[in-house]
């Protein structure tokens, strides 16, 4: 079903995990007071300068804030300079037919790949011109297709959208709304170890029947944990690591930048 499989070393296989970038088409675009092309430059040269080895670089959602063509080139053009194969899916803030054109001639929006001894899937649960998100059957058969075709394999899924609660009341309505479709897929295959999202604009880590739940800061602003209403924190953008052991075994950590300041402007409502 990949198109590819991606030779790497037996004992493991390292993937960063960069999201909701919410690039414009704009250089200077700023996202709450944030400069969201200057926190994305800064997260990726601390990705280079702690990460010697990549085997794929994930980027998980809301690459871009306002969809445009030109928000998709200089995303794909500062990520560049990571040396490894790279994946995207999209975000509610993503449009799919933008970002489809900006990787017309690659590989980057193939949602399966083998890496190593794991399988990773990547499924959009975007709905266009809506904030939550949704599974669409389609989107649960590749799920269901990929995790049968490949049992001798651990398996990592990921999607945007979160599909349980976070303990933020505000976000509670805008994750996937159809979280229990998604679960009684995975829940029928063994080999299912952990599930990777976005969205969220912070850390999260929590085990559910034994599958491995986490979330990522963005490389931009974040939001404030435990928060009932919106709420920006003043933590740092950052972005995830994971490293994949072939015995299903998966080490994982953030890692934030430094030195970055700015005053939350507040008069933009929304994300």
């Amino acid at each position: 079903m990949p198109s590819e499989s991606i030779s790497a070393a037996d004992s493991s296989v390292l993937l960063v995990q960069l999201s909701d970038s919410h690039l414009f088409a704009e250089a200077d675009g700023k996202l709450l007071g944030m400069d969201t092309q200057d926190s994305l430059q800064r997260v990726i040269e601390r990705v280079l300068q702690e990460q010697p080895r990549i085997d794929l670089m994930l980027a998980s959602g809301d690459l871009s804030q306002d969809g445009s063509a030109a928000s998709y080139a200089r995303f794909r053009q500062l990520t560049e300079v990571i040396p490894a194969p790279a994946r995207w899916f999209p975000g509610n803030h993503d449009e799919v037919p933008a970002m489809q054109a900006a990787c017309v001639g690659s590989d980057l929006l193939e949602p399966v790949i083998d890496l190593g001894n794991w399988r990773i899937i990547l499924l959009d649960s975007s709905i266009p011109g809506a904030v939550p998100g949704y599974l669409a059957d389609r989107q649960l058969a590749l799920l269901e297709r990929a995790l049968g075709e490949a049992p001798e394999r651990h398996h990592l899924i990921c999607l945007h959208h979160h599909p349980v609660s976070i303990g933020c009341r505000w976000m509670d309505s805008i994750g996937v709304r159809n979280p229990e479709a998604l679960f009684a897929v995975v829940e029928r295959f063994s080999q299912a170890r952990a599930m990777l999202w976005g969205h969220i604009h912070q850390e999260f880590d929590q085990l559910r029947n034994g599958v491995r739940l986490l979330a990522s800061p963005s490389t931009c602003v974040q939001f404030a944990p435990g928060s009932e209403e919106f709420q920006v924190d003043s933590t740092a953008p950052g972005y995830r690591w994971l490293r994949l052991h072939a015995d299903g075994r998966l080490e994982t950590g953030v890692s934030r930048v430094t030195g970055i300041q700015f005053e939350v402007d507040y008069s933009v409502k929304g994300y």
